[in-house]
C-alpha cells in the first residue's frame, strides 16, 4: 500500500518558484564586472530565468543539453542557474582558473552547445572557441554596448539581447527529479578532471539538508555572501539554500580580496558567508590592518581545505564571529560535514569545546561516513585511529560523467557502494570526523603515519608565517621524513630554527620536521588548495640534512 501524498518531483525550478512567490521583495544584491551594484528581487530573478530559459530552448535547446558558464558570482549566473536546470538542461559550471587548454578539453568533454562567460574571461575564450566544435553560441554575460568584437569568436551574441528573445509566460516543465541538472569537473591536480553529475533530486535534498540548524543554519533572518564561487560546486549550494529559506543574497562578483569583500559586507548588512581558508586569509589581513571589526558578520562556513586553528581563533575571539568548519568534495555536492556543538558539548570547558569545533564535523543526514584499512574493513571511531574516509548518500555520485575511470566505489559485504574520498581521517565517538591528510599526501614514516595538515595548521599559527606546507622527502633510514616549506609574511622574520622551536611540545617528537625551506609563495590551485605536486617537483632533487 502506498501513501496518499502529491506527487511532486523535486525540481530546482521549484526553488526559485517558492522565493518568488513567497520571499518575492527579498533583495538579490551583486558587484558587476562593469564596477557597478546591481540589486533586484527573487521575484525579478524569477522572471528572467523564465525569459532566459525559453530562450534556449528557441535555439533547439532540449532536455539533457550541457550549457557552460564562465562566470563570477553575480546575479545573471544565477540566472543560468535557474534557467538551464529549469527547462531540462544541465549547467556546467566551469573554473576559468585551470588553464586554457584543460578548460577546452573540458569543454569538449561534456560536448556543451552554448558557453555563457563573463567579460573578465573573454581572453580565455578567445583562446579556446576555436577548439571548441559542439559550442554552438557564445554568450557574453554583459548589456548591448559593452558586447566584445572579436573576429575569433564565432556566433557571439550578448546576453540582454538573447535574453530578450524569451518570454516571461514561460512555463517549467514537470521533469523526473533524476534529470540531471549540473556538471561540474574536478579540479584536476593530477591527470583530466572528471565530471560530477548532479540531479534535480540530488541538488534539492542537498539544499533541504545544507539549511538545517545543524549544518549551515541559514535563513530568512540572513543576508548571505557566498565568497565560495559558483563554478566550483555551486558554491557549496547556496545558490539553491537562499531561495529555499529566503535568505537575501550578496554577489561578489571578481572583488574576492579581503577589502573588496569587507565593504561589501558593511554596505549591504551581511550576516553570513562561505569560502575557502585562503580567502579569509586576505579578509582577515585586510580588517586587521586598518583596526576595523564587523558590524554584521555573525557566522562564516570555512572548508575546501582544512581551516587552521588560529583562523578559527581569530574570527572568534578578535571579531566575534562563529566560525563553522565544513568538509566536502565535489564528488558530494559538496557537503559531509558541519561542526557544531551538541547538547552534551555546552558544558565543556571552553577550551574543549573549541577542540570539537576545530574538527571538520558531524554528518549531515543523508550522508553515511566510516573509516577503514587497506584491507577494507571497518577501524573503531577513537578519535586517534587513522583510515581511509569513505561515504555514501543520495547526493553522492555513483559514478563520473561517460563512466570515466570505471566504478570508483568500494562494496561492502552487503553489497552497499561507498565512495572512496582519498582523504585519511579519524572518527571519534560522538561522531565528529577530523581530516589528518588525503591519502596521496600522508608521510609514512618507519611505518607509522605523520599528518602533514597538523604540522601546517601549527606552522601558520607562527605570526611571521603567511602559508605554509609539508611534504614527505625521501629519508634512507624512514622511508620518508617531513619538509616543513614556509612563505613569510610580507617583512617578517622568522629563522629555521625558530620554526622547529615553535613546534617544541605541540607535537610528537617523531613528528618534528627535519628541514624548513623559504619559499615566495605556496603554489595554490584554482580553487585555492595548496599544490603539493608543484612543490614535490620542486624539491624532488632536494635531499635531508639527516639523510
Amino acid at each position: 500500500m502506498q501513501g496518499l501524498m502529491m506527487d511532486m518531483p523535486l525540481l530546482v525550478s521549484s526553488l526559485l518558484q517558492h522565493a518568488a512567490r513567497h520571499y518575492g521583495d527579498v533583495e538579490i544584491v551583486s558587484r558587476r564586472v562593469e564596477g557597478d551594484i546591481h540589486r533586484y528581487t527573487y521575484a525579478d530573478c524569477h522572471e528572467r530565468a523564465k525569459k532566459l530559459a525559453d530562450a534556449f530552448v528557441r535555439t533547439g535547446t532540449a532536455v539533457g543539453d550541457r550549457i557552460a558558464t564562465l562566470a563570477w558570482n553575480g546575479y545573471r549566473h544565477m540566472e543560468m542557474y535557474y534557467a538551464v536546470g529549469g527547462l531540462g538542461g544541465v549547467v556546467h559550471t566551469i573554473n576559468p582558473r585551470l588553464h586554457p587548454e584543460q578548460i577546452a578539453w573540458i569543454v569538449n568533454h561534456a560536448g556543451d552547445t552554448h558557453l555563457a562567460f563573463d567579460l573578465t574571461f573573454l581572453p580565455i575564450v578567445e583562446a579556446i572557441a576555436s577548439k571548441c566544435p559542439t559550442v554552438k553560441t557564445w554568450i557574453a554575460m554583459c548589456d548591448a554596448d559593452r558586447q566584445p568584437k572579436s573576429d575569433k569568436i564565432p556566433n557571439l551574441v550578448n546576453y540582454e539581447e538573447f535574453i530578450a528573445t524569451g518570454s516571461a509566460e514561460y512555463r517549467w516543465p514537470e521533469l523526473d527529479e533524476r534529470t540531471a541538472c549540473g556538471l561540474c569537473y574536478t579540479s584536476g591536480t593530477t591527470g583530466n578532471p572528471k565530471g560530477a553529475m548532479y540531479s534535480h533530486r540530488s541538488t534539492v535534498l542537498h539544499a533541504y539538508a545544507a539549511a538545517l540548524p545543524d549544518a549551515m543554519g541559514a535563513s530568512a533572518r540572513d543576508s548571505i555572501l557566498p565568497v565560495v564561487p559558483m563554478f566550483h560546486v555551486n558554491a557549496w549550494g547556496l545558490p539553491y539554500i537562499c531561495p529555499l529559506v529566503g535568505a537575501k543574497i550578496v554577489f561578489p562578483g571578481s572583488g574576492m580580496d579581503g577589502k573588496s569583500l569587507y565593504e561589501l559586507m558593511e554596505a549591504e548588512g551581511v550576516t553570513y558567508s562561505a569560502g575557502v581558508p585562503t580567502i579569509w586569509l586576505g579578509l582577515l589581513q585586510h580588517v586587521g590592518s586598518i583596526g576595523a571589526k564587523f558590524s554584521s558578520l555573525k557566522r562564516t562556513v570555512i572548508g575546501g581545505s582544512a581551516c587552521p586553528p588560529a583562523m578559527i581563533r581569530a574570527f572568534n575571539d578578535q571579531y566575534g564571529v562563529e566560525v563553522i568548519h565544513a568538509w566536502g568534495m565535489t564528488e558530494l555536492s559538496p557537503l559531509g560535514t558541519l561542526s557544531r556543538l551538541q547538547l552534551k558539548h555546552e558544558k565543556l570547558p571552553e577550551e574543549a569545546q573549541r577542540k570539537v569545533l576545530e574538527k571538520q564535523g558531524h554528518v549531515i543526514f543523508g550522508i553515511d561516513m566510516k573509516i577503514v584499512g587497506d584491507d577494507g574493513k571497518s577501524l573503531p571511531w577513537d578519535g586517534k585511529t587513522f583510515g581511509n574516509l569513505l561515504v555514501r548518500g543520495p547526493w553522492v555520485i555513483k559514478e563520473y560523467f561517460r563512466g570515466e575511470g570505471g566504478d570508483p566505489l568500494e562494496y561492502d559485504p552487503d553489497g552497499k557502494g561507498w565512495f572512496p574520498t582519498g582523504d585519511v581521517a579519524t572518527i571519534d565517538a560522538d561522531g565528529y570526523m577530523q581530516i589528518t591528510d588525503r591519502s596521496k599526501d600522508v608521510i609514512k614514516s618507519g611505518g607509522e603515519w605523520i599528518s602533514t595538515i597538523d604540522l601546517e595548521n601549527l606552522a601558520i599559527a607562527h605570526p611571521a608565517v603567511a602559508n605554509a606546507a609539508v611534504i614527505g622527502v625521501a629519508h634512507p633510514k624512514w622511508d620518508e621524513r617531513p619538509l616543513l616549506i614556509v612563505a613569510k609574511k610580507p617583512g617578517a622574520e622568522v629563522t629555521k630554527e625558530e620554526l622547529l622551536a615553535f613546534y617544541e611540545g605541540k607535537i610528537a617528537k617523531w613528528w618534528m620536521p627535519d628541514d624548513v625551506q623559504f619559499v615566495e609563495a605556496i603554489p595554490l590551485g584554482a580553487t585555492g588548495k595548496i599544490l603539493k605536486t608543484k612543490l614535490r617537483e620542486q624539491f624532488a632533487d632536494y635531499k635531508l640534512p639527516t639523510a
